[in-house]
């Protein structure tokens, strides 16, 4: 496991401990857990545009057009 130092401006530090402590978890999990978020975040966001860059336009906005039927109703 490695280990990581941040500079972090004062506040921003107080506002962690204050986040990490209202869920009742240590701001080494807390970090840990929105490291886990931005990286899910971007995997989610690489493999959409990988698999648009293959897929077929029309039918993309066919899916979307159907999307909005069922949400505008």
């Amino acid at each position: 496991m490695a280990t990581l130092t941040v500079r972090l401006p004062d506040d921003k530090h107080e506002r962690l401990k204050a986040l990490a402590a209202h869920k009742k978890i240590s701001i080494n999990k807390l970090m840990e857990d929105l490291a886990t978020q931005a990286l899910s975040e971007f995997d989610s966001e690489v493999r959409f545009r990988a698999l648009a860059a293959i897929g077929d336009r029309q039918r993309g906005l066919d899916i979307l057009d159907k999307l909005d039927e069922h949400f505008d109703g």
